[in-house]
């Protein structure tokens, strides 16, 4: 069973995760978060549902306007072979959300840790950190802090990687 966005919300009140909720028309890519948040404070996400060629999962979230390579990427987060995005079939059963939602917060429905998350460390180093709650329809700021503590009680041990600003970006 999956958790509503009001599930995982009371997830966090429940565990005492201090967290601001902002509700905004749905956004399906980072240009939109960008058009419409307006002065939304904090460090905003991009994420990226990957596999390897042995088909484990990966959740990698960056700060929006970091680059990526994904040749260069596998290394860092110990995938075997190429990387290529998940399918929107195994994106809804690993995380029980769909594109335009994924999040680090969709850790919550992977209650066997079939996904492997990683982290790109300057998200860590910000104030806050904004993420959609299971919804695009949402934004939810955290602090580093209480997004570590919430990675902790889903069991997901984030790996903390750190990408060089000059990689080519990912289309």
């Amino acid at each position: 069973m999956s958790f509503t966005p009001a599930a995982l919300l009371a997830f966090l009140a429940d565990h005492g995760i201090a967290a601001v909720t902002h509700h905004h028309p749905p956004l399906h890519t980072v240009a939109e978060s960008q058009a419409l948040r307006g002065d939304l404070p904090g460090a905003h996400t991009k994420n990226l549902f990957l596999r390897d060629s042995k088909k484990t999962y990966f959740l990698v979230t960056l700060e929006e306007n970091t680059p990526v390579d994904l040749k260069a990427l596998r290394s860092k987060i110990g995938a075997r072979g190429g990387l290529s995005f998940g399918s929107t079939e195994a994106l809804y059963e690993k995380l029980g959300v769909l594109p335009g939602s994924v999040t680090l917060l969709a850790t919550i429905n992977d209650p066997d840790h079939q996904v492997i998350v990683a982290v790109e460390a300057r998200l860590l180093a910000a104030d806050l950190v904004n993420c959609h709650p299971l919804t695009n329809e949402k934004t939810t700021a955290l602090t580093p802090d209480a997004l570590l503590r919430f990675l902790e009680l889903t069991g997901h041990a984030p790996l903390r990687i750190s990408l060089d600003a000059d990689a080519p970006p990912v289309d």
